[in-house]
């Protein structure tokens, strides 16, 4: 199966990234359709696509949209997640970089339909060509009429794009976290119902707040210019439309490729060329905290909300990773744990606490000294941080470790009973300090 492209269909179009390109190609023609129809009509438009949110959770993007206040005084706020800060995801860079105008667009339809004046862009620090691109598009759509006071003539639709650059937190990803960043606190989560106000009821500065991925929006100015009903025709019936996966690890031709939703996992391998170096031995299909796959469980796998799950893992943000033959697992997962260890936001217990000895126990059995019961005990850390944790990233931290250890805990066991890596020729990652100290360890 060939690639179905409708974000990126225009990527590589010389001067793409420029206005009187974009329009030539059918630019802001998903903003004027937007502006010819009522508010609820521009929402219920976006409800017949299906569009589900591309960020990660897959929350169906018309409930949120509808769940702004309909009248009234209250500023409503509108937010572009662009933190991407999950390894192994680089499509939203990649749309922020070449197509900015898209997500102009798509953000100045969200507003439209919910009455939002103002909005912010959180790009992650570390892109600054793409927050480059996103700039001069913004100046280029305030001069062109897009933006600003009386959009293209309408009185009442008045809209003002910012940019905010992040500090490169894994955890302003976490849409709270990204709020309170936003306004200059401290980069942690907010409670959420039932403790505590959804955003789009108290977001911030306590005004209803809508929050959506780069790659959900871009997809919105498609979805007003064709119709509701010719997205959802794409995919599958719970999971309609494209999607973006950012494909790395072993393979030929890494790169973002966009598919329908519903196309077997191993139709995506074959488009970015096949495995390279070795067999397949397993593939992380969403980014680096849903659960690995063996290669063993994969065929059959269709790449969509539901499919993934059934599989026992999840689509997550696309960051699509191959492995082969070559890898060891104990090893990626070491680096997984570190990598979330050192993101921890610190606010509660269960996350703070629990992904150091992760990253610690894994030290140890990667360092020739692990005992077998260190395997079970890293299943335990597991269950106590997944579900207990002040927002996702303790389970994120978790999903990946227990799926590893399900699915390979021959490797696991094998560096217990040999210290050494099950793959021939392994080399371990050089240490610098040597293994962290863990309970019950000999020095």
């Amino acid at each position: 199966m060939a690639e179905l492209q409708v974000l990126l269909q225009h990527r590589n179009v010389p001067g793409i990234d420029g206005i009187d390109v974009y329009e030539s190609h059918g630019g802001y023609a998903g903003l004027r359709a937007a502006l010819g129809k009522e508010r609820q009509a521009v929402i219920d438009e976006v409800k017949a696509s299906g569009l589900r949110g591309r960020g990660g959770a897959g929350f169906p993007t018309w409930i949120k949209w509808n769940g702004l206040p309909k009248s009234g005084p209250a500023q409503h706020y509108l937010l572009c997640n662009a933190d991407e800060g999950e390894p192994g995801t680089f499509k939203d860079r990649e749309l922020l970089l070449k197509l900015p105008h898209m997500v102009v667009e798509g953000m100045a339809i969200a507003a439209y339909a919910t009455r939002s004046a103002n909005g912010f862009v959180y790009v992650r620090g570390e892109f600054v060509e793409s927050a480059t691109q996103l700039r001069r598009a913004i100046d280029q759509a305030h001069r062109r009429g897009y933006l600003g006071r009386n959009i293209l003539g309408h009185s009442d639709f008045c809209f003002d794009l910012h940019i905010h650059t992040g500090a490169g937190s894994y955890e302003c990803g976490e849409e709270t976290a990204l709020m309170s960043s936003l306004m200059g606190e401290r980069g942690q989560p907010r409670l959420k119902p039932p403790h505590g106000p959804l955003p789009v009821v108290s977001g911030v500065w306590g005004s209803p707040t809508l929050i959506n991925n780069v790659e959900t929006y871009a997809c919105v100015p498609h979805i007003l210019t064709h119709g509701g009903a010719w997205y959802a025709a794409m995919g599958t019936q719970r999971s309609p439309g494209t999607k973006i996966f950012s494909v790395s690890g072993h393979v030929a031709r890494p790169g973002n490729y966009e598919i329908e939703l519903g196309t077997p996992l191993t139709e995506l391998i074959d488009l970015a060329g096949g495995v390279v170096g070795g067999a397949l031995k397993a593939v992380i299909p969403g980014g680096s905290s849903v659960p690995i796959l063996p290669a063993e469980k994969c065929a059959g796998v269709t790449l969509d909300y539901e499919g993934c799950q059934a599989a026992g893992t999840m689509l997550g943000s696309g960051g699509f990773m191959v492995f082969n033959d070559k890898t060891d697992i104990v090893a990626l997962m070491r680096r997984t744990a570190q990598f979330y260890a050192h993101e921890s936001c610190g606010k509660c217990t269960p996350c703070r606490e629990g992904t150091r000895w992760m990253s610690r126990v894994l030290d140890r059995i990667t360092a020739g000294a692990g005992r077998m019961e260190d395997i079970d005990l890293l299943l335990s850390i597991c269950d106590q941080i997944d579900g207990r944790s002040y927002c996702p990233l303790g389970d994120a931290a978790s999903w990946p470790i227990r799926a590893g250890i399900r699915n390979f805990r021959h490797e696991f066991e094998h560096w217990v009973r040999h210290g050494s890596s099950p793959i021939p020729g392994f080399v371990p990652p050089v240490r610098s300090h040597g293994p962290s100290p863990v309970p019950g360890r000999q020095e």
